[in-house]
């Protein structure tokens, strides 16, 4: 309105003084000029107080929504944090039993096969001692057979000669192998070790007799007792009951030897399986370890960051949500101010 009034008033001003001095510079061709100015000035600070509102209000939109889609971002990215936080600390304290449990079991498995391995090498090594025994023994009662085997022979001749004459109290002796003194102890341990064999195969009188021998083996004397008539013909007798005993040894430890070969190989063979069984799971146990620990590092280390992320998220939802807070009430405040003016200028004042 004011701006109105002083055109009008200008415009009025400017058409009587051209009518009475068209040639004439007035005075109040001068107030005119400057109320033209003003006017020139005030439309130009009116364009420029417009595009700086427009301005403003275009900065105030903008920010409004970037600020706006920034918090709803971010409450939706604390609440997927959380979740994952949730899971993270979850699996990490699962695996912090799992790996624990897991390493006692390797453990366990390690001991078992130290055990078993240990058990295996004492059995081996009682299996050599035992193999290198009894193929002693039987080296022993060959050589001891060799002998008796002639000298039975040379003995069952002598004692037909002397049949007719009469009964003599004569002690049957025999000389054996010096290498029975060596096969003595061993005998006695197999004896010991395989009684039932011993009394299974051999009848009382028979081991009466082996009993005699071990106690003196190079020489060894059969009386009355073990032959079968108390004269030089029971000779024959005796000494054939001896030559019988060290073969039926002999093919006994035979027996027994070929028997504790074909044990200790199928003992290796189960060792073997044993050992390959759980070397596979102490392996896969340790790779499934390794795997956890692994994993366990991978969860503990995205949980700090998720944890982390979360502190950051929030602080930048409070800053946003300031920000947003104090950027409505400033745009507020530049609408108002906006709105007087506009007010004031269409009243003219």
């Amino acid at each position: 309105m004011k701006y109105i009034l002083l055109l009008v008033l200008a415009a009025f001003t400017h058409a009587a003084v051209l009518r009475e001095e068209p040639k004439k510079k007035h005075p109040v061709s001068k107030v005119v000029t400057l109320l033209e100015d003003m006017k020139k000035e005030l439309e130009k600070e009116a364009d420029a107080d417009e595009e700086l509102y427009d301005k403003m209000a275009c900065w105030c939109e903008t920010n409004d929504k970037d600020k706006t889609k920034a918090i709803a971002d971010a409450e939706a990215r604390i609440v997927d944090l959380h979740s994952k936080i949730e899971e993270w600390a979850a699996t990490s304290a699962r695996l912090k039993v799992e790996i624990p449990a897991l390493e006692k079991e390797i453990a366990k498995n390690e001991k078992s096969l130290e055990t078993a391995t240990a058990q295996r090498e004492k059995q081996a090594a009682e299996f050599t001692q035992e193999e290198k025994d009894m193929i002693s023994c039987v080296k022993a009662l060959k050589d001891a057979i060799t002998v008796l085997s002639k000298h039975h022979a040379s003995s069952a001749a002598s004692a037909s000669l002397l049949a007719p004459n009469p009964p003599m109290e004569l002690p049957l002796t025999l000389e054996l192998p010096s290498s029975m003194k060596e096969a003595v102890n061993i005998i006695k341990h197999q004896i010991s070790k395989h009684g039932d064999m011993i009394r299974e195969t051999m009848s009382l009188e028979q081991r009466k007799i082996l009993g005699a021998m071990l106690q003196e083996p190079a020489l060894l004397t059969v009386s009355q007792e073990f032959s079968q008539a108390p004269s030089a013909g029971s000779y024959a007798p005796a000494s054939g009951q001896i030559f019988g005993i060290l073969k039926q040894l002999k093919e006994d430890f035979e027996s027994n030897l070929s028997a504790s070969q074909k044990e200790e190989i199928e003992n290796q063979e189960t060792y073997k399986g044993l050992k390959e069984t759980m070397e596979a799971e102490i392996a896969a146990g340790q790779e499934a370890l390794a795997t956890k620990k692994q994993e366990l590092a991978e969860s503990d280390e995205k949980l700090a960051q998720a944890k982390e992320d979360l502190e950051d998220t929030n602080n930048s939802l409070n800053a946003d949500q300031k920000f947003l807070m104090e950027l409505k009430l400033k745009c507020q405040a530049v609408d108002v101010e906006w709105e007087e003016r506009q007010k004031n200028k269409d009243r003219g004042d």
